[in-house]
C-alpha cells in the first residue's frame, strides 16, 4: 500500500478529494455531465501510441543519434534538455520525461559526469513542463482547456507563444552553467523495425488529428486499441492509467465544487481580480492539472488561465505530476542526495516561475 501510494500520490489525493466532495453534493444524474470524454479519449490515444513507439526504441534511437553528434558536456546536456522540451510538445510532458530522463542518466553515467545529473534532470523537468505548453496535447491541462473552451488553434498558439519563447531564452542561459568539457557516448547499436515504425507513426498521426478535431474521437478509441492489441499488447498495459483516473477523480471533485454556491462565489471573485496569479498560486498547492479543471468552472477568460496553469507547473515539487516523475527517477539513481536535489530544484524552479509570471503580467 505504501509503495502504491508513493507511485500514485496525485491519483490518491484526487480520489480522496472526490470522495470528500461527494458528501457535499451527493451523487446524482448531473455527475454524468462532469466527465469530458473527448479529453480522456485523446489522452489515452496519445499515451498508447507513445508507449508503442517507446517499445521499439524510436525516441531513444532518435535522441542518441543527436547526442552523438556533439562532443562536450554543455552541448550534450543542452541537446538532452531541448529534446525533452520539443518532445513534450509531441508526446506530452510526462511521457517525454519517462522517455528522455533515462537517456540523460545514460549519457552522464557512461561518461563519468554524474555530478551534473541533478541540474540536468531539473532542466529536463522544466523543459518538459514548459515545452508542452505550446501544443494542445503537450500538457494534460492544455488538452482539457482546449476542449472545454473550444479554443481556436490560432488563438491557442498566439497565447502560448510568448511564454514558450521566454522559456527557451531562460533555458539557454542555464545551459551555460555546464562546463565545456569533452564528452563521448559509447553503446551498442540499436535496430529499429521499419514496418512497425511506419504503423505507429500512422497511429500517432491519427491521434494528433483527433486532438485537432479533424477526426471524431470515437474513431481513435476503436482503431488505436484494436491495432495495438495485435501489434503491441504491452503498449496498452504501459499506458499511464493512474493519470487517466486522476482526471476522472478531479472531474468529480471540480464538478461538485462548482455546484457549491459559496465556492463558486469565492473562486469567481478571485478570478475576476487576477486569473493569472490565482492559477499560478493554485498550481503550487494542488498541481496544474487539477487547478485547470477546478478553475475552469468559474471563468470564461481562458487566456490568463491557460498561461497560469502552464507556467505554474514550475515551482513546488507538487506543482506538476512531471516534477514528481523526475524526483522519483533522480532518487532511484542517487538515494543519498535528496536534500541537495530538492534545494536546487526549488531554487531553479522558483526563479523560472518568478520571471515568467512577471513577463506574462506585462503582456496579458
Amino acid at each position: 500500500m505504501r509503495t502504491f501510494f508513493r507511485r500514485n500520490t496525485v491519483m490518491c489525493i484526487a480520489f480522496l478529494a472526490a470522495v470528500v466532495t461527494c458528501f457535499l453534493v451527493p451523487p446524482d444524474a448531473e455527475y454524468l455531465g462532469y466527465f469530458d470524454v473527448k479529453t480522456l479519449t485523446c489522452l489515452f490515444c496519445v499515451l498508447a501510441v507513445v508507449c508503442a513507439l517507446k517499445n521499439i526504441n524510436f525516441f531513444y534511437l532518435l535522441a542518441r543519434k543527436i547526442v552523438k553528434r556533439f562532443s562536450t558536456v554543455r552541448m550534450c546536456v543542452t541537446v538532452l534538455i531541448f529534446i525533452t522540451y520539443i518532445g513534450s510538445m509531441l508526446i506530452a510532458n510526462d511521457m517525454a520525461l519517462l522517455t528522455f530522463l533515462p537517456l540523460g542518466f545514460f549519457v552522464l553515467d557512461s561518461t563519468g559526469k554524474r555530478e551534473h545529473m541533478a541540474l540536468t534532470f531539473i532542466l529536463q523537468n522544466i523543459g518538459a513542463n514548459l515545452g508542452g505548453m505550446l501544443t494542445p496535447f503537450g500538457n494534460p491541462q492544455n488538452l482539457y482547456l482546449y476542449t472545454k473552451f473550444a479554443i481556436p488553434n490560432g488563438a491557442f498558439f498566439r497565447i502560448m507563444a510568448p511564454p514558450f519563447a521566454m522559456a527557451v531564452v531562460l533555458i539557454v542561459i542555464c545551459c551555460f552553467f555546464f562546463p565545456n568539457e569533452k564528452i563521448e557516448v559509447r553503446g551498442a547499436p540499436i535496430n529499429l523495425s521499419g514496418k512497425r515504425l511506419m504503423l505507429y507513426l500512422a497511429l500517432f498521426a491519427l491521434s494528433i488529428a483527433i486532438v485537432f478535431r479533424g477526426i471524431p474521437y470515437g474513431v481513435g478509441l476503436v482503431v488505436i486499441p484494436l491495432v495495438l492489441l495485435f501489434a503491441d499488447r504491452k503498449a496498452l498495459k504501459m499506458v499511464d492509467y493512474p493519470l487517466l483516473l486522476t482526471f476522472v477523480f478531479f472531474f468529480i471533485f471540480s464538478g461538485n465544487l462548482a455546484r457549491v454556491p459559496e465556492v463558486r462565489q469565492f473562486f469567481g471573485s478571485l478570478l475576476t481580480k487576477n486569473p493569472l496569479i490565482v492559477s499560478v498560486l493554485s498550481c503550487q498547492v494542488i498541481s496544474n492539472v487539477p487547478s485547470a479543471i477546478l478553475l475552469a468552472q468559474f471563468t470564461e477568460n481562458y487566456a490568463p488561465l491557460l498561461v497560469g496553469v502552464n507556467i505554474g507547473g514550475v515551482g513546488t515539487l507538487i506543482s506538476s505530476l512531471a516534477s514528481l516523475i523526475t524526483f522519483r527517477e533522480y532518487v532511484a539513481h542517487n538515494p543519498g542526495k535528496t536534500a541537495r536535489y530538492l534545494a536546487l530544484f526549488h531554487g531553479v524552479n522558483f526563479a523560472f516561475l518568478g520571471i515568467l509570471t512577471a513577463f506574462m503580467m506585462l503582456i496579458l
